[in-house]
């Protein structure tokens, strides 16, 4: 079977179980090839739906968790999108496909992996649509705000205030609340100077390192 009959046949089973309702995103975990975003060593496993190493301790997280974070975005195509935690770039690649005016900045804290997730975006076809920045994540990225959405692949404590600083009013802000091992995915509406929290299902990242994350 071909990596491209791998992830048809992915895809199909993430929709009949209900993870993924949005034909938008559907059509995005159907475009971007995954196997390009893990390890060589990694490649036959890229159509499993599990979360899979992609070296320096992270993660490419499992394809059913990326496409339930990015319909909690509630995109329509021309947002702003701040990604915190690049690891290997799939995760905004997989955005990127979603909008068609827009563009996602995405901050990695790891130089190697943010050097690497930059060729896989690349290999991909999606650089004109990506930003990758090496830094501190849980302080948001102030040369490009405010963001229309922010979406967090790492776990943190709480939603970090800079992140919600740099939100525009009406934004949405997601990611996994919690501790280093276990989360909750916490969906956000910035209304004026109020964030609207609602609590989803359990899940589990890699720990949000930072200023305004976990120690590392």
């Amino acid at each position: 079977m071909t990596m491209e009959e791998k992830r048809e046949k992915l895809v199909d089973r993430l929709v009949r179980r209900n993870y993924i309702t949005d034909k938008a995103v559907e059509n995005a975990l159907r475009n971007v090839p995954r196997h390009k975003f893990v390890p060589e060593e990694q490649r036959e496993k890229a159509y499993i739906d599990r979360p899979l190493p992609i070296g320096s301790g992270q993660t490419i997280s499992a394809p059913h968790m990326v496409g339930i974070l990015v319909e909690k975005l509630s995109l329509d195509g021309d947002e702003k999108v701040l990604e915190i935690g690049g690891g290997s770039g799939y995760n905004a690649t997989v955005v990127a496909d979603v909008l068609e005016e827009g563009r996602v900045i995405s901050i990695e804290r790891i130089e190697s992996l943010a050097e690497k997730a930059r060729r896989n975006i690349e290999e991909a076809g999606y650089q004109d649509k990506i930003k990758v920045v090496v830094g501190d994540g849980s302080k948001g990225y102030e040369a490009e705000a405010p963001y229309d959405r922010v979406f967090l692949t790492a776990g943190a404590p709480k939603l970090p205030e800079p992140l919600i600083n740099q939100l525009k009013d009406g934004g949405m802000i997601v990611g996994p609340v919690g501790g280093r091992r276990s989360q909750v995915l916490v969906v956000g509406k910035k209304r004026g100077d109020e964030l609207i929290e609602e609590e989803w299902g359990r899940c589990a990242f890699v720990p949000l390192i930072g200023e305004h994350g976990f120690k590392e």
